[in-house]
């Protein structure tokens, strides 16, 4: 999971004037790889997800036999880019691609879940009123 916001000063954060954009469209790809004895399986696949209303997008991953998230044998790694957004104010990538991920343990056997740094847009022109010089 992860989010996408307008950057409205163009500053490369999220500042008071940012908001969270509904209707972008995010490419993830993921690969993950199990060690398992005998064989090396890997898993890789790539997909589009749309913001929310929130300015999230998820995807949810099936389990696949020999490839348990939660053991520290495997090696995986998930990556998102800006694709699109519906937005005609904010629509000048900012923040294109993730390039960390955070795996977060969860209290459910053989669930983990990866929340990958926010991506951006920002508008064509800086608003200098809002955001100054």
């Amino acid at each position: 999971m992860g989010l996408v916001y307008c950057d409205i000063c163009s500053n490369n954060s999220f500042s008071r004037h940012s908001y969270f954009l509904p209707g972008a469209e995010v490419q993830i790809a993921c690969n993950f790889r199990a060690f398992v004895p005998k064989t090396r399986e890997q898993v890789s696949f790539s997909v589009n997800r749309t913001t929310d209303k929130h300015g999230v997008y998820r995807l949810e991953i099936p389990s696949v036999d020999g490839i348990a998230c939660a053991e520290a044998a495997i090696a995986s790694s998930c990556q998102a880019s800006l694709v699109g957004t519906s937005s005609t104010s904010c629509n000048i990538p900012g923040h294109r691609s993730t390039t960390d991920q955070i795996a977060i343990k969860s209290r459910h056997p053989n669930l983990c879940i990866y929340s990958l740094n926010a991506l951006s847009f920002r508008p064509s022109k800086r608003n200098v009123a809002l955001c100054g010089k």
